[in-house]
């Protein structure tokens, strides 16, 4: 058994879920060997590799950076500037009448401007936050679904495999039957063109492993396949609540969580558009020399903007409809998000479904269908087209089985994704 427990954090990227595979081996000697020449990697090695080289992953520490900038220039008061005015320089009494004003000036703000633009910058930071997390979780749930590929294909080369052992047994049987002239030699021909075909569909099903693999390795940048998965397990499948509770768990899900961020981060905006509605006071204050009477006296002035709030409306009307227009797209992936999960548990369902009867049901019954027809061939009581037939329809089974396996985990995988947990949570005991 493989168990998966990754969780995202803001630092580490790190994700909650619980993983069950399990796949039972055609070939344990085939597999044997692979695993010995190549290096066997998990799925939590897949994904910490993924979650800590991926470049789209990369992006959000020099977004965080830029934020952090911005928070530090949204914190400043207004700036205290120093001034200098000189007149009468250059008049008919010369330099003796000039006049000059030193002052600083500077401007109050009023209407709470300076948290709301802290404010501001802080949703943005969590809005950064919850769309980190769900491009993890997406990540998450590429490594998950190329790492069945993998399984799949890997087991899928294993049949092909067995096949072609069971084509060239077959091979053999009909050339002593060829030979004692029981059988004509075209069966024999037939034969060694199932072998031809068998040996083709492994050459075919190497190349499928080695695409998947690298697919799989590109999401941590690898280039190179030389790797092999377990794939001792994969018809154990986990346990999972009823599609109520994993609604209600779903809601919760990174993807659904950033409208909630977008939300405050609206709000925060249309109070900072609201705050530029009140007025700013500029003041200065200084002192003037005058040559002239040789005086030197304090001069203050204030400034005040005329009509501010008809500047500001503008924008509180594009805050205002920005902020239900998240709204709106929040329940509108609540919709699709649940005719998905439904999708995807009753999908789950079928292909556990189909796994165990192709298991318990169709596949034994095909084995020991084989076996008889495969004896009354060597008896001469059914021709060689009704084996071929008895192995092909064995082998599509066990291929079928080997697909509804995969379709169940990735059912299970994706909606591990959508609720951001496992199937079952801790605190729940599975039924028996």
């Amino acid at each position: 058994m493989l168990f998966i427990f990754a969780r995202v954090t803001r630092v580490h990227f790190r994700l909650a879920t619980i993983f069950l595979l399990q796949l039972i081996l055609w070939l344990p000697n085939a597999q044997a060997q692979e695993s010995e020449q190549f290096p066997q990697i998990s799925l939590s090695e897949a994904i910490d590799r993924a979650l800590s080289q991926n470049p789209e992953l990369a992006v959000f520490r020099f977004r965080e950076q830029a934020l952090a900038g911005q928070a530090a220039t949204a914190a400043l008061r207004p700036p205290v500037s120093l001034g200098a005015e000189l007149e009468n320089f250059a008049g008919e009494g010369g330099a003796d009448d000039a006049e000059l004003t030193v002052s600083l000036s500077s401007v109050i703000e009023l209407g709470g401007k300076l948290s709301a633009r802290v404010g501001a910058v802080s949703a943005r930071q969590d809005l950064l936050l919850a769309e980190e997390q769900a491009k993890a979780l997406d990540l998450l749930g590429s490594v998950i679904r190329r790492y069945i590929e993998v399984l799949a294909a890997q087991q899928r080369l294993a049949l092909a495999r067995e096949s072609a052992a069971l084509a060239e047994d077959a091979l053999g049987a009909v050339n002593r039957r060829v030979n004692a002239a029981a059988s004509p030699k075209s069966e024999s021909l037939r034969a060694r063109a199932a072998v031809s075909r068998a040996r083709l569909a492994i050459y075919s099903e190497e190349r499928l492993v080695d695409y998947h693999k690298l697919a799989l390795a590109s999401l941590w940048g690898g280039e190179d396949s030389s790797f092999h998965l377990d794939s001792s397990e994969l018809y154990r499948f986990p346990p999972s609540e009823n599609f109520a509770t994993l609604f209600s768990r779903a809601q919760q899900n990174p993807a659904i969580a950033r409208f909630a961020s977008e939300e405050r981060l609206r709000d925060a905006e249309l109070r900072l558009a609201e705050a530029q509605t009140s007025l700013d006071i500029g003041w200065s204050a200084g002192i003037r020399h005058s040559r002239e009477i040789g005086e030197t006296t304090l001069v203050a002035g204030v400034e005040l903007p005329l009509f501010p709030a008809r500047r500001s409306a503008g924008a509180i009307a594009t805050a205002v409809a920005e902020r239900e227009r998240v709204a709106i797209e929040r329940e509108a992936a609540l919709l699709r998000l649940k005719s998905r999960l439904f999708r995807a548990v009753s999908g789950r369902e079928q292909a556990v479904m189909s796994v165990e009867i192709l298991r318990d049901e169709v596949v034994p019954t095909l084995r020991e269908a084989l076996i008889e027809v495969e004896r009354a061939y060597l008896r001469g009581r059914y021709s060689y087209l009704e084996w071929v037939s008895a192995r092909e329809e064995l082998i599509g089974a066990r291929r079928a089985e080997i697909e509804a396996a995969s379709a169940a985990l990735r059912f299970g995988a994706e909606i591990e994704q959508m609720t951001a947990a496992p199937l079952l949570s801790a605190d729940v005991e599975p039924t028996k």
